[in-house]
Formats: structure tokens, sequence, C-alpha cells
């Protein structure tokens, strides 16, 4: 997986692109709101090396480690839209402080957690904490510098960071599990909030709609009970089959739950998805493919870490640095994501994108139990990774073109909401047929396969539903 870095370029036709200057005191404020946001992306990726090490210490199944990512995923995905409207309506300094402490406090618990519940307590906590964050975070990014160079910039280096956060992560979550143990990867975060909360409230200028929207609390209701019966659905039946009354209730409410979410949002007057806006053929296939690019590599990096350190019985720390590789590669892919969109356009880019992400994930379909499969499987997801971050890239472009200016907010919003529905449902979907499977190996065959299969059939889907319309490339700036 990996963070979105979605920027567009704002400047008048003519404009200067000169580096813009920044004040102090708007260097400040960009420190405070990154590291916000690095802290969240760092949570993404900082556990994942930890997971044996974690499920030994608190006596957790292997079937069972999946919470450890969907408990913070699934809150920081199904409240986005909610937390994002609400800091619209009551004010996105305070929602983001908010956000801040509840994220702090969480990580704490999930240091010194005790059992599995207390530790899942924490995570989910800190999804909550997240999901308040971002949405609020990088509206007061776009609200506090002015449209042009100066907003070009600031989200230039937010984008950046959010990346770097990710492959920190990997890298940190394994040198610290391995020489302080996996506790300390939540004690980092505990110590990154510690350092963010107490600088925000004297930088942060509060700001909200003018016109403030009402809150669509039956859509709020039905689209995060929705997905929470979903996931627990699919992960209880990791363990107990689908068989059980429960599994086959959550499931089917589930369902109903998100049907219902969409017949209310086509009669609200202040929807929190705006069907209208998926009805455009741009918006509805971009988002497609930034849901499949997400939700399928976030099930790549799980599965490996399981092989990599259980078959392959590599150590945390080496897990890490091969994941590490990813990360690197991922940021160089970042840099020219530009001059590929600008060849090839924003579909073609994330038709091809999406085309090479399946492709080398089959070819993870060759690891055995041999130590130089890591070989394999360091090229394999690296690369991966690169045609995933084209593809996040280029959806978000996707999404986002010949939108109008007042429906941005619309767009943007959406293209945040499926980065994180698409890690959130990813590893439940997927992930529970190898970490259920009598031989890991071969439940990790069966779900880079199937992996690969539906990025590739999203990548066919996706170029025959934007095919008869060119989406222009919108210009991405050099940083």
């Amino acid at each position: 997986m990996a963070i979105d870095t979605t920027t567009q370029s704002t400047a008048p036709a003519g404009e200067s692109l000169g580096t813009p200057r920044l004040s102090t005191r708007d260097k400040l404020v960009l420190f405070v709101l990154c590291a916000a946001q690095f802290m969240v992306a760092l949570d993404f990726s900082v556990l994942n090396v930890a997971l044996p090490d974690l499920g030994g210490d608190l006596g957790m199944s292997r079937s069972a480690l999946q919470w450890a990512v969907t408990a913070f995923a699934l809150p920081s995905g199904g409240f986005l839209l909610l937390f994002g409207r609400m800091g619209d309506l009551y004010g996105r300094r305070r929602l983001f402080l908010i956000g801040l402490a509840l994220f702090g406090s969480a990580s704490l618990l999930a240091t010194l957690a005790w059992d599995p519940a207390s530790f899942l307590a924490g995570r989910a906590l800190q999804g909550l904490g997240a999901a308040a964050i971002v949405p609020t975070g990088m509206s007061l990014l776009t609200t506090t510098f002015p449209e042009g160079p100066a907003r070009d910039r600031a989200l230039g280096i937010s984008g950046t960071l959010l990346s770097l956060g990710f492959t920190v992560g990997m890298v940190a979550g394994g040198v610290l599990t391995d020489t302080l143990g996996w506790r300390s990867t939540m004690a980092l975060l505990t110590v990154f909030a510690l350092i963010v909360l107490p600088l925000a409230p004297g930088l942060l200028p509060e700001s909200r709609t003018p016109r403030r929207p009402r809150l669509d609390i039956p859509g709020a209701v039905t689209v995060t009970t929705g997905l929470l019966s979903l996931i627990y659905a699919l992960s209880t039946a990791a363990d107990h089959g689908f068989g059980r009354a429960d599994v086959i209730t959550t499931l089917v409410a589930g369902l109903l739950l998100l049907t219902a979410f969409g017949v209310i949002e086509s009669r609200s007057a202040a929807p929190l998805v705006s069907l209208p806006m998926l009805r455009r053929r741009t918006v509805a296939w971009g988002n497609l493919g930034g849901l499949v690019t997400f939700s399928m590599m976030s099930t790549v990096v799980f599965v490996l870490t399981l092989y990599l350190q259980e078959v392959l019985r590599l150590s945390a720390f080496e897990t890490g640095l091969v994941f590490g590789v990813q990360g690197v590669l991922s940021a160089v892919a970042g840099t020219l994501a530009a001059k590929v969109i600008g060849r090839f356009g924003a579909r073609r880019t994330l038709v091809g994108s999406l085309a090479g992400q399946g492709t080398l994930v089959a070819t993870l379909v060759l690891l055995n139990a041999h130590v130089w499969s890591v070989w394999l499987a360091t090229a394999a997801v690296s690369l991966a990774s690169m045609c995933h971050l084209g593809a996040i890239i280029s959806y978000g472009l996707t999404v986002t073109s010949g939108v109008p200016d007042e429906e941005q907010g619309l767009a943007t919003g959406l293209v945040t909401s499926t980065q994180q529905v698409g890690i959130t449902v990813g590893i439940p979907l997927l992930g529970v047929l190898a970490t259920t499977s009598d031989d890991l190996l071969t439940g990790a065959h069966t779900v880079l396969a199937l992996d690969a299969a539906v990025v590739l059939v999203a990548a066919a889907l996706t170029g025959l539903g934007l095919r008869s319309r060119t989406v222009q490339a919108q210009p991405l700036r050099a940083r």
C-alpha cells in the first residue's frame, strides 16, 4: 500500500513557477499539519512487521492478527466523511485538535495494552483520531495557503511526507521491534502526538464553511454501521467460517445498510456522498481504479509480511528492509508520475498502472520456502508499488478532471474516502484466505493469484469505461 500524494496545479496560465517564499509562521503551520499527516501515515505501516511478535506477546492467533490492522483502518475510513463534514460545521481546527488528543491517548493505550481487547481498543481509537485528523488537516492546509504557488508548494511537501511516512514506518517498525519490542512502535506514535499537540493551538487558525451545511446523520449512521457489519462478518468468518448465524446476519445487515445509504443519499439535501457526482464517468471509473489499487495492495503487504517472517523466517528488521526498498521505489515513482501523465494522460496512466500492478503481483505466486525467494518478493512488490503509486496519482487526477470548481470539494472527498475504504476492506476480503489456510504458503499463493486477477479485471473495466472520453492530464508541477 501507499499514501495518496495527488496534487494539482492551480496557478493561472502564465503565472510564475518560481518557488514562493513562506513566512516563519507559515512554515510552522506547515510543520504542524505535515507532522500530523506523517504520524498517521506512519501508523499505517509501523506495526506491519511487528505483527508476529505482537501476536505471540498478547496471545493473538494468526487469523486474529488482521484485526490489528483492521481495527485501525475501519474507523479511520468509516468516519472520514462524517468528521470532514463536522469540521465544516463546528470548526476544522477544533476537530483537528480533538483528533490529535484522541490519537495520542489511544497510542498510549496500545503501548500499555495488557491483552488483545485493550490493544484493539487502542487501535480503534487511533482510527477515530485519524479520521478526524486527515480531512480537517487537509482542509486547514488548503484554507491557510492561498490558491496558487504557495498552496502548490504546501501540498507538494505534504504529499512527499505522507509517502515518506509509510516508508519510514516499515523500516522503523523493523528496527524498533528487533531492539525494543513491538510496544515501541506504538510509543513512537505517542511521542509524535505529544510533540504536535502543544504547538497546534497557537498556530492553526480556525476555519469553517461560510454556509454551514446540515449534518447528514442518517447517511453517516448507515454507511458507518454498514461497513462495520461487513468487516465483522468477514473477519469472524476467518475464525469460524461462513456458517455461523452471526456471520450471515451481519453480512446481510451490512449489505442492506449500504443499500439504505444509497437511498438516503439520493434524497438528502446535504449528502455525505453526492450521487450525481458518482454518475460522472471519470468519477465512477476513476474511483473504481482507486478502490481496487488500494484494497489489493494493502492485501499484498499484509500477506507478504506473514510470508517473509513465518515462511522465510526473516527477522522484523529484515522484513522492514524489504518494504523499505518498496518505499524508496514508490517515492521515485512519485517523481516520475508527472512526466508519465503529461505524456500519456491520466486515463492511460491509470489503466497501465493497474495492469502493471496486477501483472507484477501475479509473479509472486512463484514464491516458495527457499530463502532466495526474498529477492523475487523484494523486486516484485517494489515494482508493483511503483505502478500502485502511478495508479494513485492518476486516479485522483481522473476523478477531479472536468469537475467544476464549486464541486471540487465533493470530488476530492470521494478520492480520500476511496483510499480509506480500500485500505479497510482489502485485508478482510482476501487476507483471511491466507491466515486460515492449513499451509501459509499455499494460502498466500491463493490470495496473491486472486489479488492479481482482481486488479487486472479492474484495469480492463476501467479502460473500457473511460475509452469513449479522453481524460486530459492536469499539469503537475515539478517539485
